[in-house]
This record gives C-alpha cells, sequence and structure tokens, in this order.
C-alpha cells in the first residue's frame, strides 16, 4: 500500500534535492584542506605540504562546475524519461546514478576521472532538481503546494550542512582518506532515496495522461480524500484534470517546440529565467568558494572553516520561514524582497574590499591564488557578516521560490519538459559561474562583488514588471490565467495586478467551497468563474 501522507511523500522525495546540497559542501569543505591540494597538486612539486597549491583556478572551476555540466545534460533529458517512464521511476533512476557516481569520485586517482565522476553525479542531481519538484506540485494541494515544494530548497540546505561538518570532520584524517571517505559516504542518502520512493505513490497527472484514470482517482483519494473516493476536493481535482487533459489532447502534442510558440513562450521565458536569476544571485558562489570569501578576510586553519559553516546554519534556519508563510507570502513579493536584500549586501562588499582591501600578490592570501584580495581590522568582519546576511536573505525568499514557481507555469502535457528546461537553465548557468567564479576572484578581485550586485538590480526589475503571482491557485487555474481571456484572473500583460488566492483553495480542500462561501470571502470573480463554467457547460450540452 503507499504511502498517502502528503508531508511524508515530500520528506522522501526531497532526499534528491539532498543529493545537491552534499555535493556543494563536499567540494567547498575540501577544496582548501592540505591533503585534497597536495593530492591533486598542479603547483610546484614540494615536500612541503602548506605550499601545496592543488588545482589551478581554472582546473579548479572545471572540477566544480563539471557536475553542473552533468546537471545541465540530464535536466534537458529528464523531461523525456519522466514523461515515458514517469516522475517516480525518473527519481529512482537518478538515485542509481548517483551511486555510481560517488564511487568514482571517492576513488578518484587523478582529476579526470574526478571530473567524470562528478559529471556522472551531475546527471542524478540534473533529473533529481527537475522532477522532484513536477512529482510533489502534482500531488500537493493548492494551499501546501509552496511549502511542500520549497521543502527541496531546506533538503539542499541540510545536505549543505550535514556534509560541511562530515567533510570538516574527515580533514582531520591523514591521507586522502580524508577527502575519500566523505564522497563515498554521500552514496548513503541515495540509497535510501531509491528504498523510499519504493513506497509512494505515482503522480496523478502523470497517470491520467497516460489514461489510467482508475489509478489517477485512487492516488487522489489516497494524498487528498483520507481514503473516501466520494470526496468533493478528490471529485473537484479529478474534473479539473480531465478537463484539462481533452483540452490538451483537443490541441496540442507535447513536444520541445511547443515551448517556443508565441502562446507558450512568455511562460517559458518566465521559468527559464527564474533559475537563470536564482543561478545570479551568487548564492552558490558563496557555497562553493566561501572560504577563498572568508581567507581574504584573515581567516585561517579551523576558524576558516568553522565560520565558513555558520552560513550553512544560516540557510538551513533561515529556509523555515519561507516553508511556513511563502504561501502566504505569495511568489512576487518574496522573490522582489530578496533581490533588494541581496543587491544591497553585494554592493557593501564590493564597496569594504575596494576602500579598505588591498591585494594580495599572485600566490594570493595563504598560498591560494584565488584569495587575491587581503582585509583586515574592522572592515573584515564587516565583510563576514555581509556574506552571513546575503545567506540569510536568499534562504527564505530566491532559495524555495525559484524551485516552486516553474512547475506552477505549465500546463500537464508539457510540465515535465518545460520544468526540464528551466532546470537545464539553472544548471548552465552554475556551470558558467562554477568555472567563471576562480578566476574571476584572481583577475576582476572585489569587482566580482560589483557584477552580483547588477545582475540583482536586474532581476529585481524583471521580476517586477514580467513575473504573475501563482500563489494559492490551482494548477489548472494557473493555466486559466494564461490562456483565457474570458476568465477573472487572466492577466494578460500586467503581472503586477495579479493577486494571491488562499481561501478558494483552502474552501476547496476542505470540500466546502460555494459561490456564496467565494464572494463572503471577497473573491466575486471566483463566482463569476464559476457561473462562466456553467454556462459554457449549458452551450456544450
Amino acid at each position: 500500500m503507499p504511502i498517502g501522507n502528503v508531508y511524508v511523500i515530500a520528506a522522501i522525495a526531497i532526499v534528491g534535492g539532498g543529493l545537491f546540497g552534499f555535493d556543494i559542501s563536499s567540494m567547498s569543505a575540501i577544496l582548501g584542506t592540505t591533503q585534497y591540494k597536495c593530492y591533486f597538486n598542479q603547483g610546484p612539486p614540494t615536500t612541503d605540504p602548506s605550499q601545496c597549491l592543488g588545482p589551478r583556478a581554472n582546473v579548479q572551476g572545471g572540477i566544480t562546475a563539471s557536475m553542473a555540466g552533468g546537471s545541465w545534460l540530464a535536466a534537458l533529458c529528464s523531461g523525456f524519461i519522466s514523461d515515458i517512464f514517469g516522475r517516480k521511476k525518473a527519481i529512482m533512476l537518478g538515485a542509481i546514478i548517483w551511486v555510481i557516481g560517488s564511487i568514482i569520485v571517492s576513488a578518484s586517482q587523478n582529476i579526470g576521472m574526478l571530473i567524470v565522476g562528478r559529471i556522472i553525479n551531475g546527471f542524478c542531481v540534473g533529473i533529481c532538481s527537475a522532477q522532484v519538484p513536477v512529482y510533489i506540485s502534482e500531488l500537493a494541494p493548492p494551499s501546501k503546494r509552496g511549502r511542500l515544494v520549497g521543502a527541496q530548497q531546506w533538503a539542499i540546505t541540510w545536505g549543505i550542512l550535514i556534509m560541511f561538518y562530515i567533510s570538516y570532520g574527515c580533514s582531520f584524517i591523514n591521507g586522502t582518506a580524508a577527502f575519500r571517505l566523505p564522497w563515498a559516504l554521500q552514496m548513503i542518502p541515495a540509497i535510501l532515496l531509491f528504498i523510499g520512493m519504493c513506497f509512494l505513490p505515482e503522480s496523478p497527472r502523470w497517470l491520467a495522461r497516460k489514461d489510467r484514470w482508475e489509478d489517477c482517482h485512487a492516488v487522489l483519494t489516497l494524498v487528498h480524500g483520507k481514503g473516501d473516493p466520494n470526496s468533493p476536493f478528490v471529485a473537484k481535482e479529478l474534473q479539473d484534470i480531465k478537463d484539462m487533459c481533452e483540452f490538451e489532447r483537443n490541441n496540442a502534442d507535447a513536444s520541445f517546440l511547443e515551448l517556443f510558440k508565441p502562446n507558450m513562450i512568455n511562460r517559458t521565458h518566465i521559468g527559464v529565467f527564474t533559475q537563470i536569476w536564482s543561478q545570479l544571485t551568487g548564492m552558490n558562489v558563496m557555497m562553493y568558494y566561501i572560504t577563498y570569501v572568508f581567507a581574504m578576510a584573515g581567516l585561517t586553519g579551523n576558524n576558516l572553516l568553522v565560520s565558513s559553516s555558520i552560513q550553512y546554519v544560516i540557510n538551513v534556519v533561515m529556509t523555515i520561514p519561507a516553508l511556513l508563510y511563502v504561501d502566504r507570502w505569495g511568489r512576487r513579493p518574496t522573490l522582489l524582497v530578496g533581490a533588494l536584500l541581496m543587491m544591497t549586501w553585494m554592493f557593501a562588499n564590493g564597496g569594504l574590499l575596494k576602500s579598505y582591501g588591498h591585494y594580495a600578490g599572485p600566490q594570493g592570501v595563504n598560498n591560494t591564488p584565488e584569495a587575491s584580495w587581503s582585509i583586515s581590522g574592522p572592515p573584515s568582519k564587516a565583510v563576514i557578516a555581509c556574506s552571513y546576511l546575503f545567506v540569510a536573505s536568499y534562504a527564505p525568499t530566491w532559495g524555495p521560490v525559484s524551485w516552486i514557481y516553474p512547475p506552477e507555469l505549465y500546463p500537464l502535457r508539457i510540465r515535465g519538459k518545460a520544468v526540464a528546461l528551466s532546470t537545464s537553465a539553472n544548471w548552465a548557468f552554475n556551470f558558467a559561474l562554477g568555472y567563471f567564479v576562480p578566476p574571476a576572484f584572481v583577475n576582476i578581485k572585489w569587482e566580482t562583488y560589483i557584477l552580483f550586485g547588477v545582475f540583482l538590480f536586474a532581476m529585481f526589475v524583471h521580476v517586477y514588471f514580467a513575473f504573475p503571482e501563482t500563489a494559492g491557485k490551482t494548477l489548472e487555474e494557473v493555466e486559466s490565467m494564461f490562456t483565457d481571456p474570458l476568465g477573472p484572473k487572466y492577466i494578460g500583460t500586467i503581472p503586477w495586478k495579479t493577486k494571491i488566492v488562499t481561501q478558494k483553495a483552502l474552501l476547496l480542500e476542505r470540500g466546502e467551497f460555494d459561490e456564496e462561501k467565494a464572494a463572503q470571502f471577497g473573491h466575486e470573480e471566483d463566482a463569476e468563474r464559476s457561473a462562466s463554467e456553467s454556462r459554457e457547460q449549458n452551450v456544450k450540452a
């Protein structure tokens, strides 16, 4: 008997997101250690471990970015895999791939083998990061969808935190086991994910797409009806899914090309830029290369690693408010506030480094060329504080919403492929930034912060003028918002006029929705919508 509790379903599925978090800190916590630098050293040969420089800046960028490169390719393919075999089996396939990649990474004999293993790990992350949000969004009720899909970001933050402390503990081991052991331990959550997915139901909307209506009804009854097949909410959801499937079959077949047609290009650009902007915030730079930033601020040894770990704790804790309130806050305000705050901290860090810092020479701070700028005294503490505040601003805003938002935008027939495309954009820019940032710290130094500040200003403007509100609406209502000119929530080209809808979703979920209650809560447009649908049904009859 599959598990029917939607919170348990989400808790198991989001382990796929946690794997990405494991990868981030398995690199960030290790790349500054003596064991890693000496084993993969590309600097002058030396018998003094403290003089090992590790991989060159561009090579380290390639090692870090290789996982994102694999993720980009897999995210693109994941739509096909998910549409053919189902959301559940796609995630299970990702778990198997992760175990294979982790074996190769932990056994790496040279940089080439390490890169190959990370590319294979990236295949898993690409599949899971694209399809876990789709899977959860297609199972979750509207009033909980943001919270449950956003939990993927929370899983990422937990993965980062847990793996960082595992890697930190292993850094005291002499020899290559200092990095091989944590890389091998990454297999454990993937194995647990595979086993857990065996007990979860398939997406009801995918089942409907395959004409498996009895199975679809059974899953809706299990997850939303508490075992009652006659639940009003189950009946409403099933009818909405049937109507949408019928509409889609009468209009077009799903393909990537459809995403670029005039009636879909706006949504495609919104979903893709949600993920692109998420990377251009600079957050993953903070995750991957925070040890470089704090080395510039004068931290060394254990102080450097422990201080770096504080941001991971902040990341976990500050994601919680978003999980609790993102469906009340809405998507637009959350993204706008996040961009504004992060822009402030990026410009502040750039200004501090320029005004109070100085060039540290070609060898950088502590023989780390990427730590090319040195700052000390109270300004260095301000840089550390702004870095923490940056993470605290990202965690409840762009972190979860960048995963919540794209699956809500698209119709069922192309949701898997559309989210795959938007997620592939995430990984393309993750790859570019992972590769670009180490040389950027070497060559343009403090201006790197200014560059990200400019990106944050641009995303604030873009979100305000182009991103509509989807909070509280069923997936079918979001579709109507984009496509039905007669619909009461149709936005046309005015995204900033869209509103958060929560009461209707709650009433539907309880089976208590009717026109009078909708009007009572100030949603007369819902009553108008119901009346319009009734008229259309009469015309069809």
